[in-house]
């Protein structure tokens, strides 16, 4: 089932962008250029995205009315008002603040964890070899000793691109692309590199990786 989701953003080119994005990562989109019909949309929604400056009245103004009228719903403010009196207003009510430009995973990765808080998607986890990695949030555990395993924003990004492709063959030129965006150029160690380091975290004998496989001339792979 998916995800109800109130995106509200008067920019075309940011909107039809993440609109798309979400959608193709099962979330339902409601979008609004405008907040004039936000309270009536957010009643059937598990979770508000709303921007700062937009037509009419502006995104704290709808949030704190948002709030007020749905005060257990999750609201996440995407702006590109970067200063700390502009965050700090936003979070008076809101429940997270992220400036734009972002990189969708992120995004993604936040709104998952608002919705586990607020109880609108349970926890789950997927079981990797010795791993535990706990869906929305991609929280990753070793069941061998019980501790939690922490990435860097790059480590995750390819290992979060790898989970939702998982058994199929990621080539490198998409691996690449999707987690830095730019080409990649041929024979660049940028990638495997990172891959290195992130096996030394996740496999038990990163010299025989069990985890990420490396799938010769073409790419990695995680099994389930």
């Amino acid at each position: 089932m998916k995800t109800n989701v109130l995106y509200i953003e008067d920019d075309q080119d940011i909107g039809v962008w993440t609109h798309q994005y979400l959608e193709e990562h099962n979330y339902a989109v409601k979008w609004l250029r405008s907040g004039e019909k936000a309270m009536e949309a957010a009643r059937s929604c598990q979770l508000v995205i709303l921007d700062v400056m937009l037509p009419g009245l502006d995104g704290f103004t709808i949030g704190k009315r948002l709030k007020k009228e749905c005060p257990e719903l999750p609201i996440l403010m995407l702006s590109a008002r970067t200063s700390i009196d502009d965050k700090l207003q936003g979070l008076d009510f809101a429940d997270d603040y992220v400036t734009k430009p972002f990189h969708p995973d992120e995004l993604i990765a936040r709104m998952e964890i608002l919705l586990r808080r607020s109880g609108a998607v349970p926890e789950e986890s997927l079981q990797l070899g010795h791993l535990s990695v706990f869906s929305p949030d991609n929280r990753i555990m070793n069941r061998d000793t019980g501790e939690e395993i922490t990435l860097t924003g790059k480590q995750y990004h390819i290992f979060a691109y790898l989970l939702r492709h998982l058994g199929q063959i990621m080539t490198k030129e998409q691996m690449y692309e999707a987690v830095w965006g730019d080409p990649y150029i041929d024979g660049d160690k940028t990638l495997m590199v990172h891959i290195r380091h992130l096996r030394e975290k996740l496999e038990l004998d990163p010299a025989n990786p069990r985890i990420i496989e490396t799938i010769r001339g073409v790419g990695y792979r995680v099994k389930a």
